[in-house]
This record gives structure tokens, C-alpha cells and sequence, in this order.
């Protein structure tokens, strides 16, 4: 049995609605090195959606939470770290999953990134022993990117337009495969924007097939930031979406767009109020970089 095969029966992103696992996200990552248009990461403990956390936790921190998680809901097969900022503009998840990989040895470690740094990190990424790793790849021409990322933060220098887009997908395929190389399952997540990549899908899907992810999931656009203004897709947008990909690639249809301080199975069990006893409620946005 591969990689991928195994996550089929242990991880709740591969394996579905046929899935009673369960996982815990741990938001040790605060900073972020890109700019999406559609991103607004928050602090508190309402909104369900990506991005968002009740606190950020410390790497040393993180081994209690899952422990008491464990605790709590044995279903748990999955640590994965999500945020709120990018896994790989600094060093705290791969600190993190450093010490998971010591304390809690059988647990799958899933991280999820937006790529700018993958290639160069890739090595690390692999040394640590990631299970399956999450790519947020939203397009791979340079001039669609540019409309849905404002700018990067690279090696400390700021790019804005399709000069940061090349330089993001670049990074992000070469990573993408690197990673497939070492034996990792990736999975690839694009945020289906109308009017802007919905007519792209097909060939961010073969790309990422080509470069070596396993899995594509279509996370529809939640209308806020700078693409308030944008309409979210309808059902039938997302199914046109997810079939033309499906030509290239195995297709994720059951993504609930989980928290970076999730706990439990989702869709049934949530545990992340038990276990962050500090969560607050106000609305302090993360500064890029």
C-alpha cells in the first residue's frame, strides 16, 4: 500500500465521508509572506472558515494540546497545522511537527502551505516526516495570479503583480515536485473565484497532476477583502469546476473548510472550545510578511 492509499483509510481530507477520523489543527504559524485578495485572517472563536483562530500557540505548547485532544476524541489520526499565517514563512510548524514526530510517533502529520518557500524548505519538509502535504495553488498563469494576489514578500523584498505571480508558481510546481519526488502525498486546494479562474481549472488541475499531487480540492471563494465585491460560485459552477479537473486528477468533495484551530472529526465533532479554554472574540488581523 502507498502513501496515498493509506491516507485513504486514516485521513479525513482522502478519505471522505467514509471517514470517522479525526484531526487537530494547530495554530502555531502567526506570519504570512503572500497577499491574496480574498485572504482575511482573524482572531476569534465564531467564524468557521480558514484563517481563522481563537489564539496562537507556541510550538512547546502544541504537545499538551494534542495530548488532552487525544483525550478527548480518540478518533483523532491527524495533526495538521493550517495557519493562520503560511506554514513555511517561519519556522514554528516544522519546530512543531519536530516535536510530534518525537512525542506522538504515529500520528500522520499534514501541513498545508501556499508554496512560495516550498522548494527551498522541501529537504526540511521531508526530514521531518510529513504525511501529506497541502498546496494552495490558485492558478499557474502569472496573469490570472496577479488578480487574485496583491503581493509576496520574498527574501525580504516586496513583488507585486505578474512579476510576484511568476515567481509564486514557479516555486510552487518546482516544490509541488520535490516533495511528490521524496514520497509525501500532496494535495492541491484552488479558491474557485468567478469571473477570474473558474475557465482556468482545467489547467492549474494538469499541472499540479503533472508535477506530482494526488489529490485537487475546489474551495469555494467566501466574498470578503478585496473581492468582497465577487459573487461565491453556485453548485453548478463548483460541479462544472470539479469535473473538468477530474480529467487530470482525483477530485476531494466533501472539504469543510476547517478552521486553523480545528479538533475533532469534522462535520460531527468539534472539541476546539474544550481544549482552547483562552478563546476570545475580538477581530485583530494578521499583518502580512
Amino acid at each position: 500500500m502507498d502513501n496515498y492509499d493509506r491516507l485513504k483509510n486514516s485521513h479525513p481530507c482522502f478519505a471522505g465521508q467514509k471517514s470517522n477520523k479525526g484531526r487537530i489543527h494547530l495554530p502555531v504559524s502567526p506570519g504570512c509572506n503572500i497577499e491574496c485578495k480574498f485572504c482575511d485572517r482573524k482572531i476569534n472563536d465564531y467564524e468557521k472558515r480558514p484563517g481563522v483562530t481563537a489564539a496562537i500557540i507556541k510550538p512547546e505548547e502544541a504537545i499538551e494540546v494534542v495530548r488532552k485532544s487525544l483525550e478527548l476524541c480518540p478518533e483523532i489520526t491527524v495533526v495538521g497545522i493550517a495557519g493562520p499565517g503560511d506554514t513555511l514563512a517561519t519556522n514554528y510548524a516544522l519546530d512543531t511537527f519536530r516535536l510530534i514526530k518525537q512525542h506522538f510517533p504515529n500520528l500522520i502529520k499534514c501541513m498545508s502551505t501556499n508554496g512560495l518557500l516550498l522548494s527551498e524548505r522541501a529537504e526540511e519538509i521531508t526530514e521531518v516526516g510529513i504525511d501529506s502535504l497541502t498546496v494552495t495553488v490558485n492558478a499557474v498563469d502569472p496573469a490570472i495570479e496577479a488578480l487574485l494576489n496583491s503581493r509576496i514578500i520574498y527574501h525580504g523584498k516586496s513583488y507585486e503583480g505578474k512579476e510576484a505571480a511568476d515567481i509564486l508558481i514557479r516555486n510552487q510546481l518546482e516544490g509541488i515536485r520535490k516533495v511528490a519526488k521524496a514520497g509525501i502525498t500532496i494535495k492541491v486546494n484552488t479558491v474557485l473565484v468567478p469571473g477570474i479562474n473558474e475557465d482556468h481549472i482545467e489547467e492549474v488541475a494538469k499541472r499540479v497532476s503533472e508535477a506530482g499531487a494526488s489529490m485537487y480540492n475546489m474551495i469555494p471563494l467566501i466574498p470578503q477583502h478585496e473581492l468582497s465585491d465577487c459573487k461565491a460560485p453556485n453548485c453548478s459552477q463548483i460541479d462544472k469546476a470539479r469535473l473538468r479537473a477530474s480529467e487530470f486528477i482525483d477530485v476531494f468533495r466533501h472539504c469543510q473548510r476547517c478552521r486553523a484551530d480545528a479538533i475533532g472529526v469534522p462535520g460531527e465533532k468539534d472539541f476546539g472550545d474544550q481544549v482552547y479554554l483562552n478563546r476570545i472574540a475580538h477581530k485583530d488581523t494578521f499583518s502580512h510578511g
